[in-house]
């Protein structure tokens, strides 16, 4: 597996990162992977090597470069502490839906200039608060994103008037939503909710909330880790890429 560290130049300055793609010669879909709001570190660095070694150069941007680089906690995060909550809130505050889609259309221009990179289509996934980002990603770049995973993604359908939710009729992709359960960032009347939304949106999509898997249960390393539902969870996300980026 071949890993580089990158700088993606965007409007609001320039983002750290990484890149991986596998050590053959060739060329492969791209993929974006969003980090949760914990940002960059060992666990989801080698999720997304992982990814790569299927077949794909993902692109493992620092979505939060306005604020810091990795560690982007110096304790260790604990959401039922309001310093972790303060984190958050100044970490995720710069993040507008403007943002979002600006920084977003910037990583998609990055990874489809990189020569490793094969075909029009890519793909973006997120995880925790940056599932939103994924979306919104789509909605920029309907030319570009073909499909979107979002994984225990926090306030997807809210009653905001910039809801997530809201930029569906300008997204072409094919999505997958993977829900957590007891979830307060994404709780069932919300699910609910997006299901509802999407079905009147009429594009390809799968909403599936898993059983026993609590919020962050895909990411190895945290205390609520479910490495069966996390498994499923990554087949999940493999059929989705074969069958929109190949």
């Amino acid at each position: 597996m071949i890993e580089k560290e990158v700088e993606i130049p965007n409007a609001g300055g320039t983002a750290d990162g990484f890149l991986y793609q596998p050590e053959d010669k060739g060329h492969w879909p791209g993929v974006i992977h969003y980090p949760d709001v914990i940002g960059i570190r060992p666990e989801n660095r080698g999720m997304a090597k992982r990814l790569a070694a299927k077949g794909y150069v993902v692109l493992l941007p620092n979505p939060f470069y306005r604020t810091g680089k990795a560690p982007l906690f110096d304790f260790v995060p604990n959401f039922t502490d309001s310093r972790t909550i303060d984190r958050f809130k100044e970490l995720a505050g710069p993040l507008t839906p403007e943002v979002m889609e600006r920084d977003g259309s910037s990583y998609v221009d990055f990874l489809a200039k990189q020569p490793s990179v094969g075909g029009k289509a890519i793909a973006a996934i997120g995880y925790c608060f940056a599932g939103a980002l994924a979306l919104r990603t789509a909605a920029a770049r309907p030319d570009k994103i073909a499909a979107v995973a979002s994984f225990h993604g926090g306030g997807l359908f809210t009653g905001a008037p910039d809801s997530p939710h809201t930029v569906l009729p300008r997204v072409k992709a094919q999505l997958f939503f993977a829900h957590a359960v007891e979830d307060n960032s994404m709780p069932t009347e919300a699910i609910e909710k997006l299901e509802s939304a999407l079905k009147a949106w009429g594009g390809k999509y799968e909403s599936e909330t898993f059983a026993g898997a609590r919020h962050g249960w895909t990411v190895p390393g945290t205390p609520v880790y479910n490495e069966a539902q996390a498994e499923r969870a990554f087949e999940k996300l493999v059929d989705l890429l074969k069958v929109t980026l190949h």
